[in-house]
């Protein structure tokens, strides 16, 4: 009966793990220190194995073969530890007795608290949802921004059209000047078609 209702524990934790990000972030170091943790409830009297992996959580009644003691062990009443498991309070999960590494509490609390069913239920209503509503502060800091753009898209407008105002004179100066060149030439041109003219008379 226990090895029935392990495995029906551990799939759902794999599958909670599938689908939860924030989970798996808080089950990697617990996972890359392979740790072992020895869970053991009163009324009724259960002892079982949570072993952390990279493949997820295995759950067993012996300890692992590479292991000759648990990394951390939990001792609760049985309705303690579906409290924690199932209210996603911080709260619940204090109530455990957890003994081991001030590390490995620290990050399987952790777990647990983001384990809870109200936490799997809020995932999955963002992203049913999407992205929540914005606060009136965020929509108006929002239009602070769009602001910001407008007015710094303005000055670069006034700033190109003054360019462009620029390199019109500048052309226009510049005609001026290759025209009175052309009528230099001209003049010069004529005075030396005399000059050459008078040469022969």
């Amino acid at each position: 009966m226990l090895n029935v209702l392990l495995v029906f524990l551990e799939s759902a934790i794999t599958l909670i793990l599938r689908f939860d990000p924030k989970l798996r972030q808080l089950a990697y170091p617990l996972a890359e220190r392979g740790t072992v943790v020895c869970i053991r409830t009163y009324l009724p009297h259960v002892q079982f194995y949570a072993t952390f992996g990279y493949r997820g959580v295995l759950l067993d009644d012996r300890l692992p073969n590479d292991k000759t003691t648990p990394d951390m062990t939990v001792n609760a009443y049985s309705f303690q530890l579906i409290n924690a498991i199932t209210t996603h309070k911080s709260s619940n999960v204090e109530s455990l007795q957890i003994r081991g590494s001030h590390e490995d509490v620290h990050d399987f609390k952790a777990f647990l608290v983001q384990l809870g069913v109200g936490g799997v239920i809020q995932n999955l209503l963002g992203k049913v949802k999407g992205k929540p509503a914005p606060t009136p502060e965020q929509k108006a800091e929002k239009q602070e921004n769009y602001k910001a753009k407008i007015a710094e898209q303005s000055a670069r407008i006034d700033e190109l059209t003054l360019h462009n105002h620029k390199l019109n004179t500048a052309l226009i100066e510049l005609q001026g000047k290759q025209k009175s060149t052309f009528i230099a030439l001209v003049v010069v041109g004529i005075i030396a078609l005399v000059a050459i003219i008078m040469n022969f008379v």
